[in-house]
Formats: structure tokens, sequence, C-alpha cells
């Protein structure tokens, strides 16, 4: 079943539950830096300051996603999820950036750290908010198929991630009173956070270039001609893409020219049905032409040339 508007519309309950988590994660982490010191912890809290910028750009994403299809857009608004994405992966590579702008002094000049214990039982708190909140988005991520909440997932686990190594570094410089631990930890989490944000923003890009289904969605498309090819049945012209939520799939059908129409649209009608229950998401086009007239074979480019 193709994702309608009104699912779509609903998977914004995990655009506020991200945005909920962003707030009170702020909140425990700027608490936690002020009782330490640390620029980890500082490190940190600016992260979760990018993720509620980026889970508010999920929500207006969503929300557009999820209008119905007009005039002017006869194939529904799901590829604004991609400008959420985008913007999101952005978020963490500035988020990244900024770890390491306040890593530099700390290396430079160490200050001691304060009120470790408490300090560090308050991130762990927020850390396992944003665990709890990520995997929650993550599952409907995949199940909806939402390259938005798949990136607003991740973001969170980058966030978490960040943590862990923060938390790390901290302990690490009580039990070895090293005070230069800390912004080279924040530094190590940054490049970490760096390669995510690339990742991200790469899938994003692939997405707005009409980026053909993977290998494995194309083989089972595959699977679903070939009985028919042994029929003496041909096909070319075959073409896919990934469309937001959507998947896209057309092809030209080439069948004996004594067919008759009602034969010929009884087959389509049929390849269609068994590919939408190999990809249940996907819009199938299919074009008719005939084994025996010349011109069946002067189309499959994206752009015809005629003689």
């Amino acid at each position: 079943m193709i994702p309608n508007s009104t699912n779509r519309s609903a998977l914004t309950r995990f655009a506020w539950l991200s945005i909920g988590a962003a707030v009170l994660t702020i909140a425990l982490k700027s608490i936690a830096y002020l009782l330490t010191g640390s620029v980890g912890l500082l490190s940190d809290a600016l992260e979760s300051l990018v993720n509620l910028v980026g889970a508010l750009m999920a929500l207006a994403m969503l929300i557009v996603a999820a209008r119905p299809v007009d005039e002017e857009h006869a194939y529904g608004h799901s590829k604004a999820e991609y400008f959420s994405s985008g913007v999101e992966g952005t978020l963490i590579l500035v988020a990244a950036v900024s770890i390491i702008v306040a890593a530099l002094p700390r290396l430079i000049t160490p200050k001691p750290l304060e009120q470790i214990g408490v300090g560090l039982a308050v991130s762990v708190g927020a850390s396992l908010v944003n665990l709890i909140v990520a995997l929650i988005i993550r599952r409907a991520g995949k199940l909806h198929n939402s390259i938005t909440l798949e990136a607003n997932s991740n973001h969170l686990m980058t966030d978490v991630w960040t943590s862990v190594g923060v938390i790390t570094g901290v302990g690490m410089v009580t039990l070895t009173g090293w005070q230069r631990l800390d912004p080279i930890v924040a530094m190590l989490v940054a490049a970490n956070i760096i390669w995510t944000g690339f990742g991200i923003v790469r899938k994003s890009v692939l997405g707005l270039m009409d980026t053909a289904l993977s290998l494995d969605e194309q083989k089972l498309i595959q699977k679903v001609l070939e009985p028919h090819r042994q029929g003496g049945v041909e096909f070319h012209a075959l073409r896919t893409r990934q469309s937001g939520a959507r998947q896209f799939v057309s092809f030209h059908v080439i069948v004996p020219g004594r067919w008759t129409v009602q034969r010929g649209h009884q087959l389509l009608e049929k390849i269609e049905a068994d590919i939408r229950d190999a990809l249940p998401i996907v819009t199938v086009f299919t074009h008719l032409e005939s084994l025996n007239d010349p011109a069946s074979w002067d189309d499959t480019n994206l752009d015809r040339k005629d003689k």
C-alpha cells in the first residue's frame, strides 16, 4: 500500500517527540556544563541545540510531505523530506565544527573540571533520553520509509555517541588528571559526527537526483518479469527512481503483434500487480508495444528521436 497523505501526516508526532527530547537534553546538558566546566559537555549541549533546529525542520517538512496531490504537484509532495534530511545532515556538520572550535582553546590552555560526578550523572540521563527517542524514531522511519525520520534518528544517535565520548573523556580526566583528554576526546567525537553528517547529506542529494532503486529492489523487478520473457514477451526501457517515500518503475512491454488489445492489457495489469506485491510502495507505469513493429525498438532512450 502506498503511504497516503493521512498516514504521512501522522508521522509529525515523531517530530514532536524529537523536539521534546531536544529541549529536555539541552537543559540537562547545559546544567552538566555549568557544574563541571567541561568543554566536552559544552560541545554536547551545542549539538543538542542543533538537534532542536533539525527537529523543527523535520516537523515542517513532514507537514509539507503529507499534503495531498494537487494540480501543481501531481506526484505529491514527498520529496520535501529530502530538504529536511539535507538540512539535518548540514546541521550535524555545523555541530561538529562548533565542537572543534570550542575544544581547541582548551587543548592549548587546559582548565580543571569541577563537580564531575554530578555533571556526568546529569549527562548520562540526557543521553538515555536521546537513545530511547532515537530508537523509536528510527523504527518509525524504516516502517514508513521516511528519510526525514531516518536522518533525525541518525542525528540523535550522533548525539548519543557524542555523549558517550564526552563522558568517557571526562571520566579519563578524573582518573589520570590529564586535563587535555577532555578536548581531545571532544575532537575525536567531532570527527565521527562529520562522517555521519556527510552520509546523510549524500543520501539527500541522491534522492533529489532521482537515483535508481537499490540493486536488490531491481532484482525483485527482474524476478517478476523473467517468467513472461520465457513466454515470448520482451521488455525494455526499464527505469526506476526513489522519490521521498514513493518508488517509481516504468518500462515497455513488447508482445506479439497478433495479440488483441484486451490480452495485452490483461498482461500489463498482472505484471503491475506482481511488482506492487514485491515492492508495496511502488507506482508502476507500463507501455504496450508490438514485436512486429520496428518502431517498438526506437524508443529505448529517455528522449525518443524519431527518424
